[in-house]
C-alpha cells in the first residue's frame, strides 16, 4: 500500500500524522510511504529523518492526495483537503464530525473511507487513540487557564496556588475522565482548590482511591454543577460522548451567576464544546470574553507541544495504521471490532450513528459497511 502524509493547514497545528519510527515500520513491511516536504518540521522531525526511514519526500499535498491509497494525518481535513480526497480512497485521521456538517457532507461526496481516530475503541471500553492527546489536552488545561485568569488577560487575576495569607484559587472539572483527571491532578499540583464533577459513582470511587484526596469529587447534577461553577474561579469542561456532540453544561444565562473574570476552558471544543458560549479558537488568538468572563476555546490544544502530541499519538496510531496497511481497511475492519468503531463514513454514507443522529442525517451501520 502507498501511505501519505501531507503537512497539516489548520492555523497553528505543528504535529505531523507519522513519525519516522512508524514510516520506518510501513517501509519494513513492503509499504512504500510518501511525506509532504517539511511535514514533520513543527514537531522536530526533518525531511532527511524521514528519507533516512526510507519513506520519498513529495513536494505538495495535492501529489501525496493524488497518489496515496491511503492519507495519515491528524486534524480533520480542511476544505481545500476534502476536495482533494477520492473514492476507494482510506483517510485515517481525528475527525469530530458530529459538531460538523459541512465536513461530514464533504467526506460524504468524496466516496473516500474515512476511519475516525476518537472513536476506535479498545477491550476496555476506553478510546486507545484519542487517550494520549486527552493526556496532553487534560495537563495543558490548568496551564492555559492559570494564564487565562491573568488580570492582563480578563481574568480574575487569581494565583492558581494562592500565597500563605491568601487562599489558593477554586478550579471545577466538569468530567472525571482522561482529560479530567489529569486536568485535576495538575491543578492540584499548582496548589488550587480542585473538585470534580461526574455522574458515575464507580469513576468517583476510583478517582478518590487512587487520588487519596489530592482533589475532590462531586455528583454532577445539573443544580450541583452550577452551584460549583459560581464558586469557582477556573471551569475546565472535560465531558466526552464519544462521536457525539458534547452536551452544554453552562448556559448564556448562566454566566451572569459566575464571578466576573472567571475563566472557561473548553477541552470538549472539538466535539462542539460543552459550553453554550463556546466557539472555537486558535493558539494565534484563543480567548475572547462573553458576559465578563473569560472562554478558552482552542480546538487543537495539543498542538501547542507538538514533538511530544505526536509521538504520543504515532505510538498509539501505529499498530491500526499498519494493520490498515497490511490487511487492506476492509479487512483489517472485519478482524478488529475496536478498528471498525473507528468507521465513520464509507462510499458515501454515515456509518456511525452518533454521528448520524447529531446530524439529522440518514447513516447505516459500521457491519453493513463492511458487509
Amino acid at each position: 500500500m502507498k501511505i501519505g502524509c501531507p503537512k497539516e493547514i489548520k492555523p497553528q497545528e505543528f504535529r505531523v500524522g507519522m513519525t519516522p519510527n512508524a514510516a520506518y515500520e510501513a517501509v519494513q513491511a513492503g509499504h512504500s510511504v510518501i511525506i509532504e516536504t517539511n511535514a514533520g518540521t513543527g514537531a522536530g522531525f526533518e525531511d532527511t529523518d524521514y528519507i533516512a526511514a526510507g519513506a520519498e519526500i513529495i513536494a505538495t499535498a495535492a501529489e501525496i492526495f493524488a497518489a496515496a491509497d491511503m492519507i495519515v494525518k491528524v486534524k480533520e481535513p480542511q476544505a481545500v483537503e476534502r476536495k482533494m480526497l477520492r473514492e476507494g480512497q482510506v483517510l485515517f485521521t481525528y475527525l469530530h464530525l458530529a459538531p460538523d456538517p459541512e465536513q461530514t457532507k464533504d467526506l460524504i461526496a468524496s466516496g473516500a473511507t474515512c476511519i475516525a481516530y476518537e472513536t476506535v475503541t479498545d477491550r476496555n471500553g476506553g478510546l486507545p487513540l484519542l487517550a494520549p492527546m486527552s493526556e496532553v489536552a487534560g495537563k495543558l488545561a490548568p496551564q492555559v487557564g492559570a494564564w487565562t485568569l491573568q488580570k492582563a488577560n480578563g481574568g480574575r487575576g487569581v494565583l492558581m496556588g494562592g500565597v500563605p495569607g491568601v487562599t489558593p484559587a477554586k478550579v471545577v472539572v466538569i468530567g472525571g475522565g482522561v482529560v479530567g483527571t489529569h486536568a485535576a491532578r495538575v491543578a492540584a499540583g499548582m496548589g488550587a482548590d480542585v473538585t470534580v464533577l461526574d455522574r458515575s459513582l464507580v469513576r468517583m470511587r476510583y478517582l478518590d482511591d487512587a487520588f487519596a484526596g489530592v482533589f475532590k469529587t462531586s455528583f454532577a447534577s445539573a443544580g450541583n454543577t452550577i452551584e460549583l461553577a459560581r464558586q469557582a474561579d477556573l471551569i475546565i469542561g472535560a465531558v466526552l460522548i464519544p462521536g457525539a456532540a458534547a452536551p452544554q453544561l453552562i448556559t448564556r444565562a448562566q454566566l451572569s451567576e459566575l464571578k466576573p473574570g472567571t475563566a472557561l476552558v473548553d477541552v470538549a471544543i472539538d466535539q462542539g464544546g460543552c459550553f453554550e458560549t463556546s466557539k472555537a479558537t486558535t493558539h494565534q488568538d484563543p480567548i475572547y470574553e462573553v458576559d465578563g468572563i473569560m472562554h478558552y476555546c482552542v480546538a487543537n490544544m495539543p498542538g501547542a507541544v507538538a514533538r511530544t502530541s505526536t509521538i504520543a499519538l504515532g505510538n498509539a496510531t501505529m499498530p491500526f495504521m499498519m494493520a490498515l496497511a497490511n490487511k487492506g481497511w476492509k479487512q483489517a475492519c472485519a478482524d478488529d471490532a475496536h478498528l471498525l468503531a473507528g468507521l465513520n463514513v464509507h462510499a458515501g454514507q454515515i456509518t456511525y450513528a452518533a454521528v448520524g443522529e447529531a446530524l439529522g442525517m440518514d447513516y447505516i451501520t459500521a457491519e453493513q459497511a463492511i458487509t
